[in-house]
């Protein structure tokens, strides 16, 4: 599959770069999710150590100081980590199965990192322990707009796995439009970007209202989750059947066999990095810095997760 990506995906056009403190946030955000209790098993320690949340985020966020670079890591962690409960745990095989997990999280979203530590903190398990420090950091932060930005991003996200895991009862593959829509959620690729932001400085959310800013941002989270798909395909369900990836919707879709169907995955990302250039060539003739921060770290996803993916033991 890496050879396929490699021979039919165009290769994002911005150089490559990682942050020199990756080794050590690796260390420090493996040490945090066991403290936190989100690597329960050995199994889960091992999952996790082959994401490279860190190696993901240090290449999205080259130049963050390292603090920002451990808030993005650790989110990345906390994501992969309920990703593979609801993935190859069984947590999101049903509806029902997983909705008294993403009501106890909704809860503790409704608290925006309140530093005081309810009960309920204790009933949402660790992940809600998580998740909540996640939030407590972003708060220190004092920028109301970008938590209650990332908050609203977190609640999309978890709303959005409840939608996979209805499609997984019923063995249902979603239309390409319905998939693409739902992608942008379940990718968690929305509050990655802001933390990214916060990281850089860039605009916050409530100064993002241009539609430019606003097309740019959606094809940049297209770009990430669709490399995603395509590297990842063969895990995802040549090996488990789960029908959520671009491949698989356009094959259902389009009643195509899996070759051209990865054929018409690879050529939509590649149409679709064309269009984030020329857009982004356009926007950056008269932007301001914060603009340019904000460019930076959509560029920065992208190609951050190509690099990412070639290396990554996720997918293999």
């Amino acid at each position: 599959m890496r050879s396929f990506a490699l021979s039919t995906l165009r290769e994002p056009p911005f150089p490559g770069r990682c942050h020199p403190a990756v080794a050590q946030v690796a260390r420090d955000s493996a040490d945090w999710a066991e403290r936190l209790g989100l690597t329960g098993s050995a199994e889960s320690r091992r999952r996790l150590a082959g994401a490279a949340a860190a190696d993901l985020a240090g290449r999205a966020c080259p130049e963050a100081s390292v603090e920002r670079l451990r808030l993005l890591t650790d989110l990345i962690t906390w994501l992969f980590a309920v990703d593979d409960a609801c993935d190859e745990d069984g947590l999101g095989d049903t509806p029902t199965r997983l909705a008294p997990t993403v009501a106890g999280l909704l809860d503790v979203l409704d608290l925006r990192g309140d530093p005081a530590s309810p009960a309920l903190l204790g009933a949402a398990g660790p992940r809600g322990t998580a998740l909540h420090d996640l939030c407590r950091r972003v708060r220190e932060h004092a920028r109301p707009a970008v938590l209650l930005a990332f908050t609203g991003q977190v609640r999309e996200y978890l709303l959005a796995l409840l939608w996979e895991a209805a499609n997984r009862e019923h063995q249902r593959v979603p239309g390409v439009a319905e998939y693409v829509q739902m992608r942008r959620h379940t990718g968690g690729v929305h509050p990655s970007f802001t933390l990214t932001d916060l990281a850089y400085d860039g605009p916050p959310p409530d100064e993002r209202t241009d539609p430019a800013l606003a097309a740019l941002e959606t094809l940049a989270a297209d770009l990430v989750c669709w490399c995603n798909d395509v590297f990842s395909y063969r895990k995802e369900y040549r090996l488990t059947g789960d029908g959520h990836n671009l491949v698989t919707a356009i094959a259902g879709e389009e009643r195509s066999p899996e070759q051209a169907a990865l054929l018409a995955a690879a050529d939509l990302f590649n149409r679709t990095l064309t269009a984030y250039t020329e857009r982004e060539t356009a926007l950056l003739r008269t932007a301001d810095p914060a603009t340019h921060r904000f460019v930076a770290a959509r560029r920065g996803w992208i190609r951050a997760t190509w690099d990412w993916s070639l290396n990554a033991a996720r997918y293999t």
